[in-house]
């Protein structure tokens, strides 16, 4: 009771929030172990629509945010799952990868990286909010080079690293604050073998 009440409270100071227009409103969530994940959603590398609902009740999500594509750690983090994919989707589980990079920017960096799992493009920190996880906004760039081809990334939303593991019932199994990039992947499935153990 005293963890819903807790969740009701943050979501409703959340909403106030959102309305007054308040950036960075996502420190008034705190989600912790145990809590049901909010819903969301967010176009992906494909420019379509990409819901978490979809998946609750058939798969373990992980939803990994980052600061920005094509860049040193955010890419050795991507490539960690990447290399990991095939065991993490034998045990059910859909990882998607979060930040303020727009579509354009992801469909690029999957391209380079030859990722094989979703990039959502929360270019309006509103996944973010949802999950509250810190962002700051401001006009930022990366240059990006591949196959020739020279690109200039921009973002106007910059997230923490954070990464939530979400179970089939829709409750959050892991929330990790202080990831280590290279490593995230590997964390990951130690939670989810856990899970099922």
């Amino acid at each position: 009771m005293w963890r819903q009440t807790t969740f009701a409270l943050a979501t409703f100071g959340l909403g106030l929030a959102l309305m007054a227009g308040i950036a960075g409103a996502a420190e008034t969530v705190d989600l912790k172990v145990g809590d049901t994940a909010p819903a969301f959603e967010a176009l992906d590398d494909t420019g379509k629509t990409w819901k978490s609902s979809d998946y609750l009740g058939k798969k373990f999500i992980v939803v990994y945010f980052y600061p920005a594509d094509c860049t040193g750690g955010c890419t050795k983090q991507a490539q960690g799952f990447r290399d990991d994919m095939a065991k993490l989707a034998k045990d059910d589980v859909v990882v998607v990868g979060v930040s303020g990079d727009t579509v354009e920017s992801h469909v690029f960096f999957k391209k380079k990286e030859s990722l094989n799992f979703n990039l959502l493009a929360d270019v309006d920190g509103k996944v973010a909010t949802a999950l509250g996880v810190p962002f700051t906004t401001g006009e930022k760039e990366v240059k990006a080079s591949f196959n020739g081809e020279d690109k200039l990334l921009k973002r106007n939303v910059t997230t923490k690293r954070w990464t939530f593991v979400i179970g089939k019932d829709g409750k959050i199994l892991a929330k990790n604050t202080e990831v280590k990039a290279a490593e995230d992947s590997k964390a990951v499935a130690e939670v989810i073998a856990k899970a099922k153990a």
